[in-house]
């Protein structure tokens, strides 16, 4: 199941959401506008230019006008999307777009954001040729959210996504983001570069992935539980500090991710633990360490 539940864009060039994507590309937009974005699919907001400000998301924003830089934190309400990944500027017909937040992107209850994307991981919804990379100057704090996938991207404080997931379920919320796309709920992290580290606890969804990324300090992913059998692909990650996973399930494993061990340069236990073997690719190739020491 992994292409169905990692690529929203697969869906549009099949055209099977060709009318949503296109309803997200406004006639018009304003560097100056205020500080809440606010939209539907069929009318959504647009973040872009310079804001020198909070901003809040109500409803459904996307970033496709060229770049949005917020001077200040981001605030994804309850039930609402943010969807950044755009690599062209779909508004002037030229340039490109991306997100800049220098403080904190919060997602609340029953929130999604997707942040970032690039071709193969992650093709953006407007070109599959372009890569959107975005930058939170502090931390993304994920609570109780439906799900949030980052791509390509820089975070310089931590990544702390706790609760929600919207169950133990390959069935999309009715009425979300996910829904509107037609792809289960999941989380998923790919080829971003983390300054502090990463926190994943207590998130009940379909699918959960961690590859490729650069991670300054430690991380933890615990107490998650997922629908799809190939989920918990955490692989191919360095972290400069410690890496802890306890009480996943599935166990953290490579999956069909491709991918190789991940490099732990302290103590790496748990699933993730330097002894565990898995099978890579899963569930008959041959057995690996999920990860290892740089020095071993």
């Amino acid at each position: 199941m992994r292409g169905s539940i990692r690529h929203w864009s697969s869906l549009v060039a099949a055209g099977a959401i060709a009318a949503v994507v296109l309803a997200i590309v406004p006639a018009a937009v304003s560097s100056a506008g205020p500080r809440v974005c606010s939209g539907t699919f069929s009318s959504p907001g647009v973040l872009a230019g310079t804001y020198w400000t909070n901003v809040v998301v109500r409803g459904v924003c996307a970033v496709n006008g060229g770049p949005a830089v917020v001077h200040g934190d981001v605030t994804v309400t309850g039930g609402s999307a943010l969807v950044a990944a755009f690599g062209a500027n779909d508004v002037a017909g030229s340039g490109t777009s991306s997100l800049s937040v220098t403080g904190d992107v919060y997602l609340s209850r029953n929130a999604a954001a997707v942040l970032g994307c690039e071709p193969e991981a992650f093709p953006c919804l407007d070109d599959p040729t372009l890569t959107s990379s975005d930058t939170i100057g502090n931390n993304l704090i994920v609570t109780n959210a439906l799900g949030v996938i980052v791509h390509a991207s820089t975070i310089k404080g931590w990544v702390n996504e706790t609760g929600g997931g919207g169950g133990v379920t390959c069935t999309p919320t009715p009425g979300s983001a996910f829904a509107a796309f037609q792809s289960p709920d999941y989380s998923d992290y790919e080829d971003n570069t983390v300054g502090h580290g990463i926190e994943v606890s207590h998130v009940r969804s379909c699918w959960f992935g961690a590859l490729r990324n650069t991670v300054g300090q430690a991380a933890t992913f615990s107490r998650n539980a997922m629908a799809d059998p190939d989920a918990m692909e955490i692989a191919t990650n360095t972290f400069h500090g410690n890496l802890a996973c306890s009480q996943n399930s599935p166990n953290v494993q490579f999956g069909d991710s491709d991918g190789s061990p991940n490099v732990v340069y302290k103590h790496a236990t748990g699933q993730c633990g330097f002894k565990v073997l898995q099978p890579d690719p899963a569930p008959n190739g041959p057995m690996r360490h999920i990860s290892v020491h740089p020095k071993a």
